[in-house]
C-alpha cells in the first residue's frame, strides 16, 4: 500500500505538471509563435536541460538515492535511526561539498563559452543572419544557471525520495511549468523577442522556485546539510564512479535530441526547431502518463517475483503490463497520427503561430507518433533488465538506437524536412524496442505468451476500426478549428470521444479485455 500511495502521489503531480506544462505550450505559441524567437529560446533551453536530464535528474539521481538509502536501511537491520540517519546526512554532505564547487565553476566556464558553444550546436544559423545567433547566445547565458538550482534541487530530492517524502520532488517540475506561464501572462515585452527573452530569465527564476521549495521541505523534515571542505572520500569516488555508466544510459535519448535540434538548426527553414518542438510535447504525453507510470510500477513487482525465484510470475507480468500499454498507447499514436491537423489547429493556432506552423507541426506529430507505441514498450521491456541487475544491456543497446537515429536523420532530413528528423527518431525507437524484446527473448526472460499473442490482432483490429472513423471525420472537423476557443474545444472533444467509443466498441466486439480487467489480471498475478 506504501508503493501504491507512493504511485499515486507521484503520478497525480506528474499529471499535474503535464497539464501545466501543455498550458505552458499554447501560451508560448499564442506569444512567442514558432520563428527565430521561439527557435533561439528553445535552443537555449535545450543546452541546460540536456545536461540536467544526464546527470542532475538522470546519472546523479540513479547513482545516489541507492547509496544514501542504504545507509538509512542499515538502521532498520539493529542501528538507531538517528545514528543511520546522521550517516546519510553526513555522506549527502559529503557530495554536496564536492558537488557545489563543481557547478559553480562548469556553470560559470558554460556562461562565459556560451558564443562557441552555441555556434558548434547550430552553425551559426547559416540561413538566419547573426541576429539569430546573437539571440540564442544571450537566451542562453539567461537560462543556464538553471542548471546549477536544479542539480541542488535534485540532491535534496533524492533525499526526500529516500526517506519517504516523495510528494515534495514530485510537485518542483510543476512549478518550473508555473513559473513559466506566469512570465508569458506578465512579462510579455514588445514583440516575441522580448517575451521569449522573458522567458529565458524565468527559467533561472524557475529554477530558484524549486530550490526554495525543496530547501524548505528538506527544513520541515529536519534536514539541514552543512557546507564542508570538499573531500574525495571512498564513497564520493563510489558515486562519481556510478555516474559515468548512468550518463552514457540517460544521454542516449537526450544526445538524440541534441542531434535533432542541431541538424534541424543547421540545415532547415526557420521554425522547424519550434515545429519539431511542439509535435514532441504532444507525443510526450502519452509517454509519460502510461510508459513511465506503467514501467514504475512494474519493476518492483518483477524485482519482488525474481527475488523469490518466482520467474514465471514475472513473465507473466511482464506481458500484462505489454498487454496494458498497447491496450492504451494503440489508439492514442493513431488519433495523434490521423487528426494531427486538427488537434494542432485547435491547441496552438493563434496569435503569432499561424495555419503554416499548424501544417509543418502537424506533418511532425504524424511522423512521430509513429514511434510512440516503441517509446512505451521500451520503459516496460527495460524493467526486465534492471529487475535482474543487468543495467549495461540496456545502455549498449541506447546507443545502438542514439546511432540509427543520426544516421536516420541524415538521410532523410533532405528529402523530408523537419519531417524527416521526426521519422529518423520513431525508427530508431522501434530499433531500440525490438532489440530490447531479442536480447529477453533470447535469454529466456521473455516469452510472449498465449493470451498476449491472441490480443495483438485483436488491438490491431479496434485500432484499424477508430482510424477509419477519425478518416472520415477529420475533414468534417477541420472548419470548426478556425473559430473560436468554445467552437474548437467542443469540435475535439466530439472527435476524440467518437474515435475512443468505436475502438473500446471494437475492443468488446473482438473479445478485447476492457482496461478494468487488464489491471485486475495484473494485480491478481502479482500477489501470487
Amino acid at each position: 500500500m506504501n508503493l501504491l500511495r507512493a504511485t499515486a502521489t507521484i503520478g497525480g503531480l506528474t499529471l499535474l505538471s503535464r497539464i501545466a506544462g501543455f498550458v505552458r505550450d499554447v501560451l508560448m505559441a499564442r506569444f512567442v509563435g514558432a520563428g527565430m524567437a521561439a527557435d533561439a529560446f528553445l535552443i537555449a533551453f535545450r543546452l541546460p536541460n540536456l545536461f540536467r536530464a544526464l546527470f542532475a535528474e538522470g546519472a546523479f539521481s540513479a547513482a545516489f538515492v541507492p547509496m544514501f538509502a542504504r545507509r538509512l536501511g542499515k538502521a532498520e537491520a539493529g542501528e538507531e535511526a538517528r545514528e543511520a540517519l546522521g550517516l546519510a546526512r553526513s555522506f549527502a554532505e559529503d557530495v554536496l561539498s564536492v558537488l557545489l564547487p563543481v557547478l559553480l565553476v562548469f556553470n560559470f566556464v558554460m556562461i562565459l563559452a556560451a558564443a562557441p558553444v552555441v555556434w558548434a550546436l547550430t552553425g551559426g544559423f547559416p540561413d538566419a543572419g547573426a541576429e539569430k545567433l546573437g539571440l540564442t547566445i544571450d537566451f542562453t547565458r539567461l537560462a543556464f544557471p538553471y542548471l546549477l538550482l536544479i542539480s541542488l534541487v535534485s540532491l535534496m530530492g533524492g533525499i526526500l525520495n529516500s526517506i519517504g517524502r516523495f510528494w515534495a520532488n514530485a510537485a518542483a517540475p510543476l512549478l518550473l511549468n508555473i513559473t513559466l506561464i506566469i512570465g508569458l501572462l506578465t512579462f510579455q515585452g514588445d514583440g516575441d523577442i522580448a517575451t521569449a527573452r522573458g522567458q529565458a530569465l524565468f527559467v533561472s527564476l524557475a529554477g530558484i522556485a524549486q530550490f526554495l521549495w525543496l530547501l524548505w521541505s528538506c527544513l520541515r523534515a529536519d534536514i539541514r546539510l552543512r557546507l564542508r571542505r570538499p573531500r574525495l572520500t571512498a564513497d564520493v569516488r563510489r558515486l562519481l564512479a556510478l555516474i559515468g555508466p548512468a550518463a552514457l544510459g540517460a544521454g542516449a535519448v537526450q544526445i538524440n535530441l541534441l542531434i535533432s535540434t542541431a541538424l534541424a538548426a543547421r540545415f532547415l527553414d526557420e521554425g522547424a526547431v519550434s515545429h519539431l518542438y511542439y509535435a514532441d510535447r504532444l507525443n510526450q504525453l502519452p509517454l509519460g502518463l502510461i510508459g513511465i507510470g506503467v514501467g514504475t510500477a512494474l519493476l518492483p513487482t518483477m524485482s519482488r517475483l525474481l527475488g523469490a525465484d518466482d520467474a514465471p510470475a514475472a513473465i507473466h507480468n511482464q506481458n500484462r503490463a505489454i498487454e496494458l500499454v498497447l491496450f492504451l498507447t494503440l489508439p492514442a499514436a493513431a488519433a495523434l497520427g490521423i487528426a494531427a491537423l486538427p488537434i494542432i489547429r485547435g491547441l496552438f493556432e493563434q496569435g503569432r503561430f499561424l495555419s503554416a506552423d499548424s501544417i509543418a507541426t502537424a506533418r511532425a506529430l504524424s511522423a512521430f507518433a509513429l514511434g510512440l507505441p516503441a517509446y512505451v514498450l521500451i520503459k516496460v521491456l527495460t524493467p526486465g533488465y534492471h529487475a535482474r541487475q543487468d543495467t549495461r544491456m540496456p545502455v549498449k543497446l541506447a546507443v545502438m538506437s542514439m546511432l540509427v537515429n543520426l544516421v536516420a536523420n541524415l538521410i532523410l532530413i533532405w528529402p523530408f524536412g523537419h519531417v524527416g528528423i521526426a521519422l529518423g527518431t520513431a525508427l530508431a525507437a522501434w530499433v531500440n524496442a525490438f532489440a530490447l524484446w531479442w536480447v529477453l527473448r533470447r535469454r529466456g526472460h521473455l516469452t510472449l505468451d498465449p493470451r498476449l499473442c491472441r490480443a495483438l490482432p485483436r488491438l490491431l483490429i479496434a485500432c484499424a476500426a477508430m482510424a477509419l472513423v477519425l478518416v472520415l471525420l477529420v475533414p468534417l472537423v477541420l472548419p470548426h478549428m478556425s473559430g473560436g476557443l468554445p467552437a474548437r474545444s467542443l469540435a475535439l472533444a466530439l472527435l476524440i470521444a467518437s474515435g475512443g467509443v468505436v475502438y473500446l466498441a471494437a475492443a468488446r466486439l473482438t473479445g478485447l479485455f476492457t482496461l478494468a480487467e487488464l489491471k485486475t489480471q495484473f494485480s491478481r498475478r502479482g500477489k501470487r
